[in-house]
């Protein structure tokens, strides 16, 4: 093991008391940016399969492409980190953010001769380099946001920050199921050249997003040393917490993959890609529920204006979403309307959706009955929500029809908490290897690139999407057993029935 060098680096903010709360903040339009942006992945594969005539294993490669990057890229970070230190205790995270984002600009900006060649390695060849520069984001920004604060509620802050990366997967699939599937088609542009628009702004808001980070004055916090080697390695918890996040990122991609041609089964719900897509943002939009009330149920505050949040949280989310699903979006851009105002077409969906979202309402109460049992506990709430997302897949597998549909939609509810009680478990107790630990996590996302294209495969051989999920009702078997002991693998910690 090299030696130790030290840095410049102040101490954490659990140490000295310090508020961050405005770095914070800041840090999380890129939680909402990324969040927004990998959703459209979803949108992609169903439009990039009916324009290059693919079948499912090769649709899917576009998440192979994305996530893939996150693996190479976190990688060559621990190789990095390895043979001469943590590059972010270097450069600092604002650097490290910077970087992240010119990135992913340039990945952005491939998508438009990708579209004028109309090739489809060329979009993939894109769709990589963006992941890269979401892995640097990545890297940067989770173990940044779980040192701003107390280690304890950790799982209370990365909640929160997923929450708002949860509003941009909530809309995001409203907006680009539009821009994609109706929008652009109806002004000429067909198959590939419909994805060349939305990626060029991609491009600008990157570019923009840079110079703000650039010119900020975010602290340097961390652990005030660099440390040379392997050592995160040498704790059992993270290895496995590793695989929890493979396989958690797994599922929940490989589920957001699926449903678009899984509500279009006509023995499921028969709906178009231009409607499935819409439920797309119902179970992003459950990631943003969930996550949100996991920041507050994970917090330090008084039990009883936990409760209370604990309920107008969801409420007021449930009823975002309903709004956001019912908005008229060809008639705001003056597509169709028949005389009537934009508000008044709104208004009229908005009431004819209570039939869609009174069969929601009852997952979201047993979400808030849920987070009941998990007692404020990170592990034992991931436990918990992971087994509730097995039985679902589970009930989806063996019933069909509306009841599956639901239960796949609904699982958004459930992952929601997953990425950001993993990641905090795995963090605990690490020190000087916080970055690193990060940088193997973060690589452990390549799990959105394998598992998907297997349920992909696994639906080719069979001939049935709806035994496919079989792939994802594994992935959270894993991680039910990392919250129920795997967290606690060569540690002395009680159990999170005991805590």
């Amino acid at each position: 093991m090299a030696s130790l060098t030290t840095t410049s680096t102040t101490s954490t903010p659990a140490a000295n008391g310090t508020n961050y709360r405005g770095p914070f903040a800041i840090m999380t339009s890129l939680f909402f940016m990324w969040g927004f942006m990998t959703v459209f992945n979803d949108i992609l594969i169903p439009r990039f399969k009916e324009a290059f005539t693919l079948n499912y294993f090769q649709a899917m490669l576009v998440q192979l492409a994305f996530f893939g990057a996150y693996f190479i890229g976190s990688l060559l970070y621990f190789i990095i980190s390895w043979k001469t230190g943590d590059p972010i205790a270097k450069i600092g995270y604002k650097n490290g953010v910077v970087i992240g984002l010119l990135i992913s600009a340039t990945g952005s900006a491939l998508f438009w001769p990708a579209a004028n060649a109309l090739s489809y390695p060329m979009f993939l060849m894109a769709l990589f380099i963006v992941g890269l520069g979401f892995a640097m984001l990545q890297i940067a920004a989770n173990p940044f946001v779980t040192i701003l604060g107390p280690e304890k509620t950790a799982s209370s802050r990365l909640n929160l920050a997923q929450g708002f990366n949860s509003i941009g997967t909530t809309i995001g699939p409203l907006i680009g199921g539009y821009l994609i599937f109706q929008y652009f088609a109806k002004t000429g542009a067909h198959g590939a050249d419909s994805v060349r628009v939305p990626y060029l702004a991609f491009c600008g808001i990157f570019l923009v997003l840079a110079a703000v980070f650039f010119f900020i004055k975010l602290p340097h916090v961390g652990e005030g040393t660099i440390e040379r080697g392997a050592g995160a390695l040498k704790y059992p918890h993270v290895v496995l917490g590793v695989i929890a996040i493979f396989m958690y990122v797994g599922g929940e991609v490989s589920v957001g993959s699926a449903i678009i041609n899984f509500l279009g089964q006509p023995s499921v719900a028969g709906l178009s890609a231009d409607d499935a897509s819409k439920y797309v943002s119902i179970y992003w939009g459950g990631l943003m529920i969930g996550r949100f009330m996991g920041a507050v149920e994970l917090s330090e505050m008084a039990k009883a204006r936990k409760q209370v949040l604990l309920i107008v949280i969801p409420l007021l989310a449930f009823l975002l979403l309903w709004i956001a699903k019912s908005a008229p979006l060809a008639a705001m851009q003056g597509g169709t309307g028949a005389g009537q105002s934009v508000f008044a077409l709104w208004k009229d969906q908005f009431i004819q959706n209570w039939q869609v979202f009174k069969n929601y309402l009852p997952f979201v109460g047993l979400c808030w009955l849920l987070f009941q049992f998990g007692r404020s506990q990170a592990a034992r709430t991931l436990a918990i929500f992971s087994a509730t997302v097995f039985v679902l897949l589970l009930t989806a597998i063996i019933v069909g029809h509306t009841t599956a549909m639901w239960c796949v939609v609904a699982v958004g509810l459930f992952t929601s908490i997953g990425w950001s009680n993993t990641f905090s478990l795995a963090l605990e107790g690490t020190g000087v290897y916080k970055s690193q630990v990060s940088s193997l996590l973060v690589m452990a996302i390549l799990g959105g690139a394998i598992l998907p294209p297997l349920q992909g495969k696994v639906a080719d051989l069979t001939g049935n999407l709806q035994i496919s999920f079989i792939v994802p009702l594994i992935a959270y078997a894993y991680v039910c057993f990392y919250g129920l002991y795997g967290h606690r693998v060569g540690r002395n910690l009680p159990s999170s029935n005991d805590q």
